[in-house]
């Protein structure tokens, strides 16, 4: 199990280089002299030669990179061009909003989602695996942004039990904390329970075929034993992996979330960086959010030797 583990975790290394690579080449990849677009159209020349130098582009690109790629390792990623603050301590600002409603999100959607898929294959072609299914059609259907303003609407502006806009810490109190993160964890959340309600039921169908689930029925086992015991828990591989695929979409769908809601993440910081240019948060951003991704997947590639232990082999 500890080679698997060993594997999986030197395997990060390259895909985090070829991300890197990647990040570093968004800037370059801009038609055009990249310090022109981003000081505007109405730059002088001298603000031009200014954001060349300050982003080092007067050096051949392979030295680019390897600057850019040192003081990334060091924890430097760069100075926001309009704030001349370090763009680190930027993201380290809006860091908990975007992490709080990330958390939530996974919890509530796995919560939710995998009872439901469970629930809808016990009850395959009745009328509760119907209504689950036709729930999931329509969280994959309708956008997350129209989910949101509807819940604005009947539950903040009709209703008045959760604040329209806005984000309050959990040092500011735990419930003001869970009343401003409600509506975006549901908002966000619509779209994954969906995705993970139809996998579970599709997983769980599958298990509840083979002979070890009707020899355990057969020797008078309690159903909801069977269900738990031996059928969950030999369909909890694809379940597992699409809660890693769904960390992707989560990703998008934070930026359209925190713009709805008004919440001063990681989301919102990157609209208004891809709005002014500012091409040093771009990518400091984007390698954060690329490294939670490969991180959250090779925990769960390191689970699957737990919940099966074949895959060690």
């Amino acid at each position: 199990m500890y080679a698997y583990i060993a594997k999986r975790t030197l395997a990060v290394i390259p895909v985090m280089l070829v991300v890197a690579l990647v990040v570093f080449l968004l800037l370059h990849l801009t038609p055009g002299d990249p310090a022109a677009v981003i000081a505007g159209d109405y730059a002088r020349p001298e603000d031009i030669v200014r954001i060349r130098k300050q982003l080092g582009l007067d050096e051949p690109l392979y030295i680019q990179f390897s600057t850019w790629l040192w003081s990334v390792l060091r924890g430097d990623l760069g100075v926001s061009i309009f704030s001349n603050m370090p763009v680190s301590k930027l993201i380290g600002q809006r860091l908990e909003p975007t992490l709080a409603l990330s958390v939530s999100t996974i919890l509530f959607s796995v919560l939710i989602a995998v009872p439901m898929g469970v629930w809808a294959a016990w009850r395959s072609g009745t009328w509760v695996d119907r209504s689950i299914m036709v729930f999931a059609v329509l969280g994959f259907s309708v956008p997350v942004f129209v989910i949101g303003y509807v819940l604005i609407y009947v539950f903040s502006l009709k209703f008045g039990w959760f604040p329209v806009q806005g984000y309050k810490a959990i040092g500011d109190g735990f419930l003001p904390f869970l009343r401003s993160i409600a509506l975006p964890t549901i908002a966000l959340g619509v779209v994954y329970v969906a995705l993970i309600a139809r996998i579970s039921r599709a997983s769980m169908l599958e298990v509840l075929n083979e002979d070890y689930i009707r020899t355990a029925r057969a020797k008078g086992q309690v159903e909801r034993k069977v269900m738990m015991r031996h059928a969950l828990k030999n369909a909890a591989v694809p379940i597992i992996t699409i809660i890693g695929i769904g960390i992707a979409l989560l990703i998008g769908g934070v930026v359209v979330t925190e713009s709805v809601f008004n919440i001063p993440g990681l989301g919102r910081l990157t609209i208004d960086a891809v709005l002014r240019r500012d091409y040093p948060i771009i990518q400091g951003v984007i390698l954060v959010f690329s490294a939670a991704y490969v991180i959250v997947n090779l925990l769960i590639d390191i689970s699957y030797s737990f919940l099966d232990p074949r895959i060690r082999y």
